[in-house]
């Protein structure tokens, strides 16, 4: 494992343990007349990497923001580490250690790599308003050991060369590694990652799962959403399917994408399972 692997290893409490870290229960989520979710549930173990799946309108997003508290549920209980976190607020939330991505890029654009990724740190810090303004040792000690941190990730992602430059003014496929990025600079012991190779060509795709498959060496949880059946198929630990807000299938890989129901899901798409057993 290279060195900024075993930074990132800190990010987790331990291995995957027999008690999920995250425990979904009977979600229902409507938006008017629309049911989004209807009674979902699913657990996520500690290092374990679940991927998400189905087709577009499935409820996979929201799945995500019910988690991250953008949304509150209709019905039924998120747990994470013990603690019910169905009702509290975003910024609660990721104090707890749940970092995500998004697929449409949320970055501040004018704002360097540097200075994106060093936002990501900001619930992490102890400092009050006074010490930092005055620039107290404490203060300084704290930024010196977020600036090391956001450094190992700029290592990481192999974004060395772009670290100074405006977020705004680079190719697409960097500011998606950025944007995982800033999620890594929170310390996460939950990582949600939506699409995160989406709009990428093949190069780039192969590329950020690598970064995921190391991410996974390291033991770092986390839930996938991803278009992307060879990256999913190849990656996950385990797939849960989603059709129109119900869970249709929830297993290992090999024996999701051959679920007669999922199958059924994507209208007849089972040979694009099949090819990518093929590439493997």
């Amino acid at each position: 494992m290279n060195r900024q692997a075993e930074a990132l290893e800190g990010n987790v409490a331990g291995l995957k343990g027999s008690v999920p870290l995250l425990d979904f229960s009977g979600v229902t989520m409507s938006f008017g007349g629309i049911c989004a979710l209807r009674d979902v549930s699913f657990t996520v173990r500690t290092g374990e990497l679940l991927a998400i799946i189905g087709p577009n309108g499935a409820g996979k997003t929201t799945v995500f923001n019910c988690i991250s508290g953008l949304y509150r549920p209709d019905a039924g209980r998120i747990v994470f580490q013990g603690k019910e976190i169905t009702r509290l607020k975003p910024h609660e939330i990721a104090e707890l250690g749940i970092a995500r991505t998004f697929q449409n890029i949320a970055l501040f654009k004018n704002m360097t790599v540097i200075e994106n990724l060093l936002l990501g740190c900001h619930h992490l810090l102890r400092t009050g308003i006074l010490a930092g303004g005055m620039f107290l040792p404490k203060a300084v000690r704290e930024e010196i050991a977020y600036r090391e941190r956001v450094e190992e990730i700029i290592d990481f992602l192999e974004i060395e060369r772009f670290r100074r430059q405006p977020v705004g003014s680079l190719p697409y496929g960097v500011q998606k590694r950025v944007e995982l990025g800033r999620a890594l600079a929170m310390r996460p012991r939950l990582l949600l990652l939506d699409e995160p190779a989406s709009g990428m060509n093949l190069e780039e795709t192969e590329d950020m799962a690598r970064f995921i498959l190391d991410l996974k060496e390291t033991h770092q949880t986390m839930i996938l959403v991803e278009h992307h059946m060879g990256v999913v198929m190849d990656i996950a630990d385990r797939v849960c399917v989603l059709n129109f807000g119900n869970k249709i299938a929830d297993d290992v890989p090999q024996v999701v994408q051959n679920d007669p129901a999922v199958v059924q899901a994507y209208l007849g798409e089972a040979d694009l399972f099949s090819e990518f057993e093929h590439e493997g």
